[in-house]
């Protein structure tokens, strides 16, 4: 195992045992916070050395920071060469970064069982990647006791959700205004159905508050949530996961997005062709963003245009790749320019790229692998 892949994934392991000490310290002061973040903190160390192990890369060309943990996610569930991810598992992992960052960055409040799902499914995740890909099991660096206990364990997650909008409907009650404790409690719910629907944004505080006027009406919750709805746990010895059914004939439907479609009440998006969704090429997105395919491309790097599964994806059409932008890039493009400066940042695209071309002239040998057309 190379030196940086076992640092990586001894950093993987320590914030996971992090997680789960927070997870059973016997008070509450930062408890929630520091479990979804040392989680997540863990599965995108996990991912960076999962890529490197399998010889992939996580810091682009005259890059200076690696990748996300979006792009860890996207290269582990559909770059072939090193693919480690299945969908179930992406889906998990997706969910756990949302909540994480609702945590870090905002307000977020959700029940005991609720943290307990996320911080067991994350165990039983973590355990699975990291065994199938280093294979080495995971108990060896953790003793067997090394794992979340709550005295209220969920078994099922519809009970599970059932309570949890009962809570939340009380707290709209009138004069008892908790308006916003009630938003931050539907947060965790709305935060989950957009990482089954494929939204990996935060929801807006409209957004909540026509939630949380749904369910104080006596709405039922799997209409508001039908992604939420459909989700089932799958237990076994070792600790419930999540696992979505997609099936044409029973439980939610299956429904195929059009390109540039907003995710509202789909289950999961399923596309079946990804050229499709993924339709435009660098010279298309430039045509309709008005600039040069070059500026197009500077304005995509500062923006990070490729970290996100939503604007853009490697499809691979026999054995070579193309780089694909949905209609949504060209959304956030079309947002930006008119708040940045495109001069300013087509300037420093040039001088990052000289500096590379001047290091590749001095002898720096630039690395192999497959190249990825139409980017």
């Amino acid at each position: 195992m190379r030196k940086e892949v076992r640092h990586l994934r001894e950093k993987a392991i320590n914030s996971l045992v992090n997680a789960i000490e927070h997870f059973n310290r016997p008070w509450d002061r930062g408890r929630m916070e520091a479990v979804l973040i040392m989680l997540d903190h863990s599965f995108e160390m996990l991912m960076k050395a999962a890529i490197l192990h399998r010889n992939g890369r996580i810091m682009g060309r005259n890059e200076t920071q690696t990748i996300g943990f979006d792009a860890c996610v996207r290269k582990g569930n559909t770059d072939g060469g090193l693919k480690f991810l299945t969908d179930e598992q992406a889906l998990t992992l997706r969910a756990i970064n949302g909540q994480r960052d609702a945590a870090q960055h905002h307000l977020v409040d959700m029940s005991e069982n609720q943290l307990y799902f996320y911080a067991q499914a994350g165990v039983t995740l973590f355990r699975g990647i990291h065994d199938d890909v280093f294979r080495k099991k995971l108990i060896v660096d953790l003793p067997e006791r090394v794992l979340p206990v709550s005295t209220t364990a969920p078994r099922e997650l519809s009970a599970l959700f059932d309570k949890e909008v009962d809570v939340i409907v009380g707290l709209l009650k009138p004069g008892t205004r908790k308006k916003l404790d009630a938003m931050t409690r539907a947060r965790s719910l709305a935060v989950l159905e957009r990482a089954i629907n494929g939204n990996y944004s935060q929801p807006s505080e409209n957004e909540l508050a026509k939630m949380c006027r749904y369910l104080a009406s006596g709405r039922s919750w799997q209409t508001i949530f039908p992604g939420v709805a459909s989700v089932i746990v799958s237990s076994d010895f070792d600790g419930p996961v999540i696992s979505l059914r997609l099936t044409k004939n029973e439980g939610m439907p299956v429904r195929v997005l059009k390109e540039g479609e907003d995710v509202e009440a789909t289950v999961a998006v399923r596309r079946v062709n990804e050229l499709d969704f993924y339709s435009l090429g660098a010279t298309d997105l430039a045509k309709k963003v008005g600039l040069t395919v070059p500026k197009t491309l500077a304005l995509i790097d500062h923006l990070r245009i490729r970290d996100s599964d939503d604007n853009y994806r490697e499809v691979r059409v026999g054995k070579t790749k193309f780089g694909r932008y949905s209609s949504k890039a060209v959304k956030k493009l079309r947002e930006a320019l008119e708040t940045v400066c495109i001069d300013r940042i087509w300037e420093e695209y040039k001088e990052r790229r000289g500096r590379g071309r001047r290091r590749s002239a001095g002898g720096v040998a630039a690395a192999g692998g497959s190249r990825v057309r139409g980017t």
